[in-house]
């Protein structure tokens, strides 16, 4: 009992640390996972025993004969699962060409270029090697967002890495579990006619019941027939059922299964998709916790003193240093991706939870099965996870600024809320050459801003999924443009110090409307206009205007008339290279107008005046 609550105790640490940190919650699982296990039998332990024994000789510890392989199966299929609920197909047409190149050419040079390299350097079988480089193929969102979430980059370089990371996760698991299988039934004799035919039996029930499923279950749940304090229950066993099922039919089909019932259902584009991923989110971290820990746990210290040797560190920088460039650069030529970018990429490839978490598996499985080399399978993969990951998280933020795409400024402008008045205002700023995202939890008005081109997604604040986007790593200015003046109180409170180092704003509330002379200085455009107001003007008037200032008074002259007339507001004053200065409701800041500035504006024109 004390070692399985010690367990989720350690494991939730874990996550603590990392988020803490703002480190990959891999790296502390499994450094606390060999500290409980090999390590304290070697060093610590008196008894010579581990901390946390997850199986002994088979037969003892906390998962003694199968259950380890049942219990990491299972865990593996939940996670795969939801890896494919992230995959949709129109992102891979969408990403871009240096994208999609990434996740089909790059994980070819991965696989053929580290397959070589540990065949040559530790004298593994053809098989071995080629599981090792497919295990090794995934990088995953899991390890890459937190090592970016706080170094700016430019849109680009941010979205290449993250996308790879996203659509390679389940494609990675993929190979990894068609090569496992394809030894599997091979036997001795990996290309007889009998072990081809077992292949396509695996492939075939896998994929059919993956796609059968997923449609079933997307039926139930749309038409009604799931109660909704069951949905996320009853999808967790369907995966489940489905794993067992297609493994018993085929066996070793059930992780094939649950990646394509993923992938299916994550295309569906159903309303419910997100509350699942949420539930699959919560129930991933423990059992990320929980499964890393264990496994780390279950490594013997002969396993690592294997690869305690000149070739690991070998096989180790061929991977780092040739093979991860050579895939990146092959991937991007001709791309608009400059050399350092490019470089960057390629410095960035942590390897992530599916593959440290299907090497355990296999490894293990192989290994029983006495084929050859098996045993090198889940140290090495431990290996690389645990180097790439260490490597990047300390080094990323530097080698960001050597090779010179780190961003000294940040100058994009998050605004929260997506209603017509900052649907209009980013539409502008965006003209204006500015990286303007939009985030509001009401689907419809992210749909009209995407149909404005402007960029946008449907995100709740409360959540951490703002904080966790890496996307947002260039934003430098915070506007709070909603209706409920509370949310923008407390978006600013959240947000500032991430997303407006430069400027953090927000709408008046009526309260503050009411007394001019004491407006905050973070309030936006005009000390006598609140969220109300400024969207019956930008209803009237839907388009931003420009007008030319002769003098500082001239400039006053408009601000007198827009605060008696109500049917303009003033945004932004632009001066004659372009840039815009926001003018805030506490607008006695604006000292510096001059003949050839502009004051934006929306509402009733003021040409005339």
């Amino acid at each position: 009992m004390v070692e399985l609550a010690g367990i989720i105790i350690l494991g939730i640490l874990a996550q603590w640390v990392a988020w803490k940190f703002k480190i990959p919650a891999i790296l502390p699982l499994i450094l606390i996972g060999l500290l409980v296990g090999p390590l304290a039998a070697e060093f610590l332990s008196e008894d010579g025993g581990k901390w946390i024994e997850p199986m002994w000789n088979g037969e003892h510890g906390l998962f003694a004969g199968d259950s380890l392989f049942y219990f990491v199966s299972l865990a593996i299929s939940i996670i795969l699962f939801e890896g494919g609920l992230t995959l949709k197909l129109s992102e891979i047409k969408n990403v871009g060409p240096s994208i999609s190149k990434l996740i089909t050419l790059g994980s070819l040079v991965t696989f053929f270029g580290a397959g070589i390299a540990a065949h040559y350097i530790f004298g593994l079988t053809w098989k071995i090697s080629f599981l090792f480089s497919a295990l090794i193929i995934v990088t995953g969102p899991t390890v890459i967002t937190p090592i970016l979430r706080n170094i700016p980059l430019k849109k680009d370089v941010s979205a290449v890495l993250k996308w790879e990371g996203i659509l390679i996760d389940p494609i990675g698991a993929l190979v990894a579990v068609l090569v496992f299988e394809f030894i599997s039934v091979g036997g001795g004799e990996a290309f007889t006619k009998t072990a081809l035919i077992e292949f396509g039996k695996i492939v075939l029930f896998g994929a059919t019941f993956g796609f059968t499923f997923a449609h079933a279950l997307n039926f139930l749940i749309t038409k009604k027939f799931i109660p909704h304090y069951l949905l996320n229950v009853f999808s967790l066993a369907s995966v489940l059922g489905v794993f067992v099922l297609s493994d018993a039919f085929a066996h070793e089909s059930g992780l094939l299964a649950v990646v394509v019932m993923g992938m299916v259902l994550g295309n569906t584009n159903s309303g419910y998709l997100k509350e699942l991923l949420y539930f699959k989110e919560s129930l991933s971290v423990l059992l990320i916790s929980i499964l890393f820990i264990v496994l780390s746990a279950n490594i013997n210290m002969d396993e690592l003193y294997l690869i305690f040797n000149w070739r690991t560190a070998v096989l180790f920088a061929i991977i780092i240093f040739v093979v991860r460039p050579l895939g990146v650069f092959l991937s991007t030529h001709n791309s608009l991706l400059k050399l350092n970018e490019k470089l960057f990429i390629s410095w960035v490839g942590p390897r992530g939870i599916v593959a440290a978490g299907i090497a355990s598996l296999f490894g293990a499985k192989l290994a029983a099965k006495g084929v050859p080399g098996a045993e090198y399978i889940t140290p090495l993969v431990f290996a690389v996870v645990l180097t790439t990951v260490l490597l990047n998280a300390t080094t990323a933020r530097f080698f960001a600024r050597i090779v010179g795409v780190f961003l000294q400024k940040s100058e994009g402008i998050l605004i929260i809320g997506a209603s017509s008045f900052p649907r209009l205002l980013a539409q502008y700023l965006q003209e204006n050459g500015r990286h303007v995202v939009l985030i509001d939890s009401n689907q419809n008005n992210i749909d009209q801003s995407q149909a404005m081109g402007v960029e946008g997604f449907s995100a709740n604040i409360y959540s951490d999924v703002l904080t966790d986007n890496i996307e947002l790593s260039d934003m430098g200015y915070l506007m709070a443009l909603t209706g409920n003046a509370d949310i923008n109180k407390y978006a600013l409170q959240k947000f500032e110090k991430q997303f407006g180092e430069n400027g953090a704003y927000r709408l008046i509330s009526s309260e503050e409307m009411k007394d001019p002379n004491n407006n905050p200085e973070q309030g936006l455009f005009s000390h006598i206009d609140d969220f109300a107001s400024v969207s019956k003007v930008a209803q009237l008037y839907p388009v931003i205007l420009e007008l030319t200032l002769q003098s500082k008074e001239h400039y006053d002259n408009l601000i007198d008339v827009t605060d008696k007339s109500k049917e303009s507001i003033p945004l932004f004053l632009k001066d004659p290279k372009g840039t815009l200065s926001i003018i805030s409701s506490y607008n006695k800041n604006i000292t510096d107008v001059a003949e050839g500035y502009s004051l934006v504006y929306i509402g009733k024109s003021l040409e005339t005046l």
